[in-house]
């Protein structure tokens, strides 16, 4: 089985709409003519001077592996953070590159896609063995029979076994993958916290960008859970109108945010958070509603989360404890 990502998840939707796995480097060409790692590497050598030497064989390595590798009938996994969804599949056809593709999915395979597993169902030695920033990578066999196991309607106990890392990670990488790993777990935390303690979570974060916040109390609440303003009442601008929807797995649809904008005046400004994403319709209503309105999925409100974490009241840090770890700077 084979973790196949481009852009940390980005398109893993589209690679379930499409029927494809696909990764990027496409100025290195297409690759048919390349049957060996080294060639490939030499490749990006050529392609990329001022990559470093370990960088080149990562990119190398990595596309190596979806262009000879890589075998008809093999599985594969990806991953789409804004649903914290796996999507599992079957690789059905030989390696092709895409020259009208955009620049992060030139390089592809055809898949049938066959499963889906939520993160949640996972133990923590998987999670964290799946949170590689590497791009292609082969999945221990732990983690698969794993995977297998709950696919079939298994339970499976949380695993002791440790993952180790790929060798061909440098140690330039090293930092960049735990801080991919990291977010991973902080949204799996995230996660768990009910309604309400979102709302105060997301109204916590706002105060840190200097709002004063007013938070709607449980029940109808047409539209908005929160308000946030310089004065705190609304009637200094902007006035921004908060909507907290915590549904993991669930995303919003078009007709969500219509309903949304329905409520709002002229002035307003609008902030739509949502723990389950949003579909390819619903941003298209955000891009064309009447008001400003920004979109925040699980990805983004952990960004917000940690850059303004040593803003945020003791309070809201109760929410969501947690330690800061240093690393050498170069």
């Amino acid at each position: 089985m084979w973790m196949v990502r481009s852009n940390g998840g980005d398109y893993a939707q589209e690679f379930k709409d499409k029927g494809i796995v696909a990764i990027g480097w496409k100025a290195a060409g297409p690759l048919n003519e390349y049957r060996t790692r080294e060639q490939i590497i030499a490749r990006v050598k050529a392609t990329w001077p001022e990559y470093k030497r370990m960088k080149a064989v990562v990119t190398g390595s990595q596309l190596d592996k979806m262009a000879n590798v890589i075998d008809v009938g093999d599985r594969v996994i990806t991953y789409d953070p804004s649903q914290r969804i796996y999507f599992i599949g079957k690789v059905t056809g030989n390696y092709q590159f895409d020259s009208e593709a955009e620049q992060s999915i030139a390089n592809r395979r055809k898949v049938d896609w066959q499963h889906e597993l939520d993160r949640d169902r996972l133990s923590v030695s998987a999670k964290n063995s799946l949170g590689s920033t590497l791009t292609v990578f082969e999945v221990p066999q732990e983690v698969e029979r794993e995977i297998d196991a709950l696919i079939s309607g298994q339970q499976v106990p949380d695993a002791e076994w440790v993952s180790v890392p790929d060798a061909s990670i440098s140690t330039d990488n090293i930092l960049d993958d735990l801080k991919s790993r990291a977010k991973e777990f902080i949204k799996d935390r995230l996660v768990e916290l009910d309604w309400e303690q979102m709302q105060e979570l997301v109204a916590g974060v706002l105060r840190a960008m200097g709002y004063k916040t007013r938070v709607s109390p449980q029940g109808a609440d047409r539209g908005k859970d929160i308000v946030a303003s310089p004065d705190g009442l609304g009637f200094e601008q902007p006035r921004i109108v908060v909507e907290v929807k915590h549904r993991p797995n669930q995303q919003i649809g078009a007709q969500d945010i219509r309903s949304f904008l329905g409520g709002r005046h002229k002035d307003d400004r609008g902030l739509y958070v949502s723990t389950g994403g949003f579909s390819k319709d619903a941003k298209y209503e955000a891009d064309r509603a009447a008001i400003p309105l920004a979109l925040i999925d699980v990805d983004e409100l952990v960004e917000q989360v940690i850059e303004y974490y040593e803003k945020l009241d003791l309070e809201t840090r109760s929410l969501l404890p947690l330690t800061r770890i240093y690393w050498p700077s170069e």
